[in-house]
């Protein structure tokens, strides 16, 4: 098959005779291809493409013309360049290498196109080019080799012991790595595959499944799904004898789940990691490990080797320290092409750095805790914004990118260019519409070395996210953002419209918003049914129920605070909360032992409390030290002798101070190793240790009513919430509710002593009962549109609605009823706190658009903050406060 100029393909492509009558590619109607069948339909195709070796780009379904013309290509010694389909026109990512000839179906038959190619000569050891999984933007992608391919399939092969016997369930794209490696291992070894005739949604894929004798099936987290929707455990699959996830991080849950699910009927379920840039395969989770080690990538795959190195390049030898995966194996690809001239170097990596933050646990395995900087991973996407930046430089566009992996924010140069930003991120990156946000600023910012000042760019890009919580687009136009360029028509559905994982993560989240509660089976439900769903929506929205506390929390604060009525608990409430948000959205950081990145955030709290704290120190003509150390509260110093702020700033400290605890605790390898295998057990321990703090500080240091705006005295409060926020199991959830429930009550009926402490621990047992057992409430979207800005403006409410009362209305107390006089303050504190939370959120877009400057911040000042005699606050209101 090969001429003097071809190179020599992988083994299992040359061996497909070998296997004989052996079946190799199975169909649902019944219809077998077998090995020799294949080899020579292999051989045959091979006479459609030059004979001199060449650049093939194959744009290939599931489907055997596919399969054989890939086989054809790379048997013969050609390079093959993998496309996902076309669906709407457009020029693919591999027009950029001037393929020589192309494979595809053209309308409704496949054809091989003749294309101009390039005199630029192709390595020797290239076989294959593949996308970098959405990543470039601009034609980048990775170089394998056929060395690569058939070390990566002897590798896979090799741990999922598969055999001549073995049968799997293809469902997985052939332009995807992974589904490339599953169909190179079973060929590698005579197995077979048998490839489904449409998606699982479909009607008929269990029955198919089930009579097509399937010994695997490999999927991303996104197939696990639907296969929950289709009731795929409610099946018997008695010749199943494992299944694979890889290609993005499935739930420990879902993997709780289908391991025992599996192992209940004698089959196994591998975790795998991998890359584009390693063939496919990297890691796995040994079956008989993975039980508790659900969150965990495993070890190196048979022939490659893991470790993390630090950023100076030097190898971390110790468990328990975070750091940047690396790998090394025969699989790691030749290196990155951008051109065709790319194509004709040889390989230049002797390892791979593959931009994740990982730990190696003691037990020897693996676990992923982040990514590194510039890097997003979105629905097992790996989008680089560097270069995503140099994709809009190329049409004219001056840009910066952020994001996480959630999302991208781009912020643009010049007017009028937002949108078209948005859609060329959306032909680069393989994303949708809606996981990208624009914004356009004058210019961007930049630090003193003239680099791009990206800290200041995330602070704005979440200003924005903040600012939009409660936008909602409605089904249409859902959907013509995320299928965007895709033409949509209103009897057309996400199935139809060919949906993956990507877009079904976006419409999940959409529908949601839209319709209150996204609908089961919606995958197959017409637009224009979901629209009409949208319009006869009900008058309710679901929103996180520790929202709804967090915004119930900060009015009681204000009407205690004003009224003195004996219905205290909000601040508790919020410190609950406080740790309830830790773990929810910084436990990665804080199990990589990044402090910092615990402790940047505060800044946003910080400043408002620092003006405040100034403003103070000059109308006092004296610094408050104790204030400024943030030590105020633990009762050396007096708002009377000036030594602090008044007693209502003691929660701002307490705040910070617990920040401070819980990452000085997860600066401890030992401790961070501790919570990262037992989370839930750790938690309980800490929540032991804070009650033994709590009950021990009035024996300690006795300080009188001083105690109660102690770390000691509320740091149980926190570990509680973060405890909340971590209990995944019925028996979890129930040891908490226990604990915390007991501890309440101890402290409520047993200590307390006054009334409104009674209520506030009362109401602090329903608060840790919605937050373990009610995850999400609905309430009227006119509710939810108050909630949401409130709970986000939360601070800036606390540390200033006491000037209403004491400061704007000073000259009115007694000369208005009292009753008149506590509303207005009310009413006044609140809105005053949202006035700044918008100011400092208007102010951070302003910088982060380098618009920030004195002539521009003055005129959305108000003049009475400027001319009034600012803070000349008594603290009469405040030992009130204090005494109840």
């Amino acid at each position: 098959m090969l001429s003097s100029e071809l190179t020599t393909p992988p083994s299992f492509i040359a061996d497909l005779a070998a296997w004989g009558e052996r079946p190799a590619l199975v169909f649902p109607d019944g219809r077998v291809i077998s090995y020799r069948e294949l080899d020579e339909r292999t051989r045959r195709q091979a006479l459609s493409f030059p004979r001199s070796r060449c650049l093939v780009s194959l744009e290939p379904e599931l489907c055997e013309h596919a399969v054989i013309a890939y086989l054809a290509a790379l048997g013969a010694g050609h390079v093959v360049a993998m496309q996902a389909p076309r669906t709407n026109g457009g020029a693919p990512w591999t027009d950029g290498f001037a393929p020589d000839c192309g494979y595809r179906r053209i309308e409704d038959r496949w054809r091989t196109e003749h294309l101009d190619g390039s005199v630029t000569p192709l390595h020797p050891d290239l076989g294959v080019l593949l996308s970098t999984s959405g990543s470039t933007g601009c034609g980048k992608a990775v170089r394998l080799s056929t060395t690569n391919i058939s070390a990566n399939a002897r590798s896979i092969a090799e741990y999922l012991t598969l055999g001549a016997d073995d049968r799997a369930c293809l469902i997985l794209p052939l332009h995807y790595s992974y589904g490339l490696s599953v169909l190179n291992a079973h060929l590698s070894v005579g197995a077979s595959l048998y490839i489904p005739d449409g998606s699982i949604l479909d009607p008929g894929f269990l029955d198919g499944l089930a009579a097509s004798g399937c010994t695997n099936l490999s999927g991303v987290p996104y197939s696990y799904e639907l296969l929950e929707k289709v009731g795929f455990r409610e099946r018997v699959f008695p010749q199943l004898r494992f299944m694979t996830v890889a290609g993005g991080r499935m739930a420990p849950a879902r993997v709780r789940v289908y391991d025992e699910h599996l192992r209940a009927r004698g089959a196994d379920l591998f975790v795998m990691y991998g890359q584009t840039e390693a063939t496919a395969r990297i890691a796995f989770v040994p079956p008989a490990r993975l039980k508790g080690n659900e969150d965990r990538i495993g070890i190196a795959i048979p022939g490659g080797a893991l470790s993390i190195e630090d950023e100076e390049g030097r190898t971390i030898a110790g468990s328990g320290t975070a750091g940047e995966l690396v790998y090394r194996g025969p699989n790691v690809m030749m290196g990155y092409a951008s051109s065709r001239q790319d194509l004709a170097l040889g390989a230049g990596l002797g390892k791979l750095y593959t931009g994740d933050l990982a730990v190696r646990e003691a037990d020897g395995l693996f676990r992923i805790v982040g990514r590194m900087k510039r890097m997003s991973k979105i629905a097992g996407q790996r989008i680089g914004h560097d270069t995503l930046e140099q994709a809009l430089e190329q049409h004219g566009l001056v840009a910066a990118i952020t994001g996480d992996d959630d999302g991208l924010h781009v912020f643009v140069e010049g007017e009028g260019r937002v949108e078209d930003a948005r859609r060329l991120i959306v032909a680069a990156s393989g994303l949708t519409l809606s996981h990208i946000r624009a914004s356009e600023v004058a210019g961007l910012p930049r630090l003193p070395s003239g680099k791009i000042d990206y800290s200041a760019l995330n602070l704005a890009a979440k200003q924005v996210v903040a600012a939009g919580n409660g936008d909602r687009a409605g089904v249409e136009d859902l959907f013509r953002q995320v299928f965007y360029p895709v033409r949509i028509r209103p009897e057309d559905n996400f199935v139809s419209l060919g949906g993956d994982s990507l877009r079904f993560v976006q419409l999940s989240v959409g529908l949601e918003k839209a319709l209150g509660q996204a609908p089961e089976m919606w995958e197959t439900m017409s637009i224009a049914t979901l629209a009409a769903l949208e319009r006869r929506e009900t008058a309710t929205i679901r929103i996180g129920t520790d929202l709804l506390i967090r915004t119930l929390a900060i009015l009681l604060v204000v009407l205690h605070h004003e009224t003195l009525w004996p219905l205290p608990g909000g601040s508790a409430a919020m410190v609950i909360l406080a740790g309830f948000s830790l773990a929810r959205f910084q436990t990665g950081p804080l199990l990589a032992g990044q402090g910092f990145a615990i402790l940047r955030p505060l800044a946003q709290i910080l400043v408002p409390y620092y003006l405040i704290v100034g403003a103070y120190a000059a109308v006092w003509r004296e610094v408050p030290w104790a204030s400024v150390f943030l030590v105020g509260n633990f009762g050396f110093a007096l708002p009377e002798a000036r030594d602090m702020v008044p007693y209502l700033y003691w929660f701002i400290e307490a705040y910070c101070q617990m920040m401070l605890v819980f990452v000085a605790l997860f600066a401890v390898p030992r401790f961070r190793r501790h919570a990262a295998r037992r989370p839930f057990a750790t938690g309980m321990l800490l929540l032991g240790v804070a009650l033994i703090a709590r009950l021990a500080l009035p024996l300690l240091w006795p300080m009188g009513n001083r105690q109660i705006f102690t770390l000691p005295w509320i740091f149980y409060l926190a570990v509680i919430g973060w405890c909340a926020a971590i209990a995944e199991t019925h028996r979890q959830r129930f040891l908490l509710a226990a604990a915390g429930t007991g501890s309440f009550l101890f402290f409520g009926l047993y200590e307390g002593v006054w009334i409104g402490t009674k209520i506030k621990y009362l109401l602090l047992i329903v608060v840790l009962v919605a937050l373990v057992y009610l995850p999400r409430v609905s309430v009227p979207r006119r509710v939810a549109r108050l909630v949401l800005p409130l709970s986000a403006a939360g601070f800036h409410i606390y540390i200033l609605h006491r000037f209403v009362p004491e400061l704007l209305m000073a000259p009115l107390q007694g000369q208005i009823p009292g009753m008149l006089f506590s509303t207005v303050s009310i009413a006044g504190g609140i809105g005053l706190g949202l006035a700044g939370w918008l100011l400092q959120g208007r102010l951070l877009r302003m910088a982060a658009d380098g618009r920030l400057s004195v002539d521009r911040v003055l005129p959305i000042i108000p003049r009475a903050v400027l001319t009034r005699p600012f803070l000349a606050v008594g603290p009469q209101k405040e030992r009130e406060i204090q005494h109840n």
